[in-house]
């Protein structure tokens, strides 16, 4: 009888609780049974693990996990955009050192002036662009990622985040994926597959393109720098711009958790997964190994898809601002019309336009928005900071045009090497679409709402 009182009393405990806690609490009673038998059943021979165990009292604690991450985070990214400044101005110097020679080779045989343009100023110099701009990031990011990942640190993040994941109605191993997309959202688009649920890797999917990658990184940076830390200089400017793109960072974390939210309780509706998850052990990973590893799978791979998805944009943009209709080319037709809309977002046609055009790969937008600043007909970009500020300031920029694109930049649709790698990865033309629909409406909502309110308080 006594039995069946306990039963009665534990079944109005459960009522009381919430789905998610008796699962947490039935989890928890599992795997705190499992340790009691473990510890009375083996008996440890090396300090080994009970050093682990201290290391991840700090790593993994409420109080200094996350912060410890934000620093990890800051410094891989620090050392990704800070190397990749060399590297990426010498394949720059290089690949125009090749254009010189093609040009030469295209007047020696008296190539027709349009065949120059659409093979050499457009395919060659747009084609360059991308793999200077995304191959050096990309071989810093990877292996540091795989570095972290082999050493045992990834499944603490994952740990760590899994509270808030949960919390979005999602699963905590979306974590990695998205710390994944920091390098390239096409590549993090295919680590999903570690997900199990369908349901939660979908969600992973559709938010996946909130978090910054390397193609959007410029863009970020130079106008951090430009307008948002105008007034430092030095190492102070650099610790502002810094600091900005951490805070562009959070706001992508936020919305990927919102959507995460809304999307787990209307489309994708459903109960997350539990995340059991027994901590590795550390260990030192093979550097060698790793490094060659995570270049040559991650990122030759990502880059052939972003070259093959770029090339053509990059003739297309030539294309568009070379052929006429009437006195103005198709390309100002197409700012033309784009105006007055860009003018309610606080940014303007040439804006628009350029992210249109830069739909095949990010990494274009500011050479194409320049060369319709410019009228110069073909991709271009301006070496001097000053002089780039000076093109901006006299087609009207404000702050207010440089957050708005920072922003648009953030939020906006995932580029088309990642929307070819959802197809691949979903099969779906539904959920593709849903991830351009999603992140386009996000962008042009949040751009809309801030100029109103700065404009309402006459802030600009």
């Amino acid at each position: 009888m006594r039995k069946l009182d306990n039963i009665r009393q534990l079944a109005e405990q459960a009522n009381k609780m919430a789905p998610d806690n008796i699962r947490e609490n039935i989890v928890g009673s599992i795997y705190k049974q499992s340790h009691r038998i473990s510890r009375a059943a083996i008996s440890a021979t090396s300090e080994r693990d009970f050093k682990t165990e201290k290391i991840d009292k700090v790593l993994t604690s409420k109080l200094w996990g996350f912060p410890i991450m934000f620093i990890m985070l800051g410094t891989i990214l620090w050392l990704t955009i800070a190397g990749a400044n060399v590297p990426s101005s010498m394949l720059a110097d290089f690949f125009n050192w090749i254009e010189g020679y093609l040009t030469q080779f295209f007047t020696m045989i008296n190539a027709p002036e349009w065949l120059h343009g659409v093979l050499v100023l457009g395919l060659f110099r747009g084609t360059g662009w991308v793999v200077s701009v995304m191959l050096p990031p990309m071989a810093i990011f990877f292996p540091m990622f795989a570095l972290l990942e082999n050493y045992g640190y990834l499944p603490r993040v994952a740990f760590n985040m899994d509270r808030l994941f949960k919390g979005a109605g999602a699963h905590g191993k979306q974590s990695l994926t998205m710390a994944m997309g920091f390098g390239c959202n096409a590549a993090a688009i295919m680590s999903t597959r570690i997900i199990e649920s369908p349901r939660e890797r979908m969600l992973a999917i559709l938010t996946n393109n909130f978090i910054p990658c390397n193609g959007r990184w410029p863009t970020l940076i130079l106008l951090a720098s430009l307008f948002m830390a105008a007034s430092f200089t030095g190492i102070t400017a650099t610790f502002v711009t810094s600091g900005i793109l951490i805070g562009f960072v959070l706001i992508g974390v936020a919305v990927t958790l919102t959507v995460s939210w809304i999307l787990s309780k209307t489309a994708l509706k459903g109960v997350p997964t539990h995340y059991t998850l027994e901590l590795p052990p550390y260990r030192r990973p093979k550097y060698f190994d790793t490094i060659l590893r995570a270049s040559i799978d991650k990122t030759l791979l990502v880059l052939k898809r972003a070259v093959f998805v770029a090339a053509p944009a990059a003739v297309l943009t030539w294309i568009l601002a070379n052929i006429n209709v009437g006195d103005t080319s198709i390309l100002m037709h197409f700012v033309q019309f784009l105006d007055p809309f860009g003018k309610l977002l606080g940014l303007d046609g040439y804006i628009l336009a350029a992210f249109i055009i830069g739909l095949p790969a990010n990494e274009i937008v500011i050479p194409v928005l320049l060369m319709a600043y410019l009228s110069t007909g073909s991709l271009t970009e301006v070496e001097e900071m000053s002089k780039l500020k000076g093109i901006l300031l006299e087609n009207n920029w404000t702050w207010l045009t440089a957050l708005n694109m920072m922003l648009f930049s953030l939020l906006h649709y995932p580029c088309g090497t990642t929307l070819l790698n959802i197809w691949k990865e979903t099969k779906s033309a539904k959920w593709t679409f849903m991830s351009f629909i999603i992140p386009t409406s996000i962008a042009l909502g949040v751009t809309f709402l801030v100029a109103t309110i700065v404009r309402a308080f006459g802030w600009v």
